[in-house]
C-alpha cells in the first residue's frame, strides 16, 4: 500500500485551492497544515502539497522524467462527469477533450485533468463495461 505522495508546487494557495477541492470530492480529509504545505488523508495514505523553501525551479513538466500523473478511483461514470463539469471552477482543465471520456481507450472511462501548475490527474470510473 502506498504510504504518501509529496508534490512540490511553485505556488501554494492556488495548489491548495485546486487539490483541496479535488481531494475533498474524492473523499480525502484534511490531515496536516503548516506554513509551507497541506496534506489530505484517505485511509492510511496521505498526499502532501508543499511549497518547499528548498524548491529549485518554478515549473513542473509532466512530459519530463519524473511524475507524469496520479490516477484516482473516482466512483461511477456519473461521478466522473460531475467532477469534470465542476473542475474548471476550481483550477482544473480537461486534457484530451477530443477523446474524452475514452482518452485511455474505449474500455476505460476516465477524465484527465491538469491544474494551473501542470500536474495531471486521471479520474477513473469504477463502473466500466466488460470488453467486447
Amino acid at each position: 500500500m502506498l504510504h504518501h505522495v509529496e508534490l512540490w508546487v511553485p505556488e501554494l494557495p492556488s495548489a491548495v485551492r485546486a487539490w483541496g477541492w479535488l481531494l475533498g470530492r474524492l473523499g480525502w480529509t484534511p490531515y496536516q497544515e503548516w506554513e509551507h504545505g497541506r496534506s489530505w488523508r484517505l485511509g492510511a495514505t496521505y498526499l502532501v502539497i508543499e511549497r518547499s523553501p528548498a524548491l529549485k525551479g518554478s515549473e513542473h513538466d509532466r512530459m519530463r522524467p519524473g511524475l507524469n500523473h496520479l490516477a484516482f478511483h473516482a466512483g461511477s461514470r456519473a461521478a466522473v462527469d460531475e467532477l469534470v463539469s465542476e473542475a474548471p471552477a476550481h483550477g482544473w482543465s480537461l486534457l484530451f477533450p477530443d477523446r474524452h471520456p475514452y482518452a485511455g481507450g474505449r474500455a476505460h472511462y476516465a477524465a484527465y485533468l491538469a491544474d494551473s501548475d501542470g500536474f495531471e490527474v486521471e479520474l477513473v470510473a469504477g463502473d466500466e463495461p466488460p470488453s467486447s
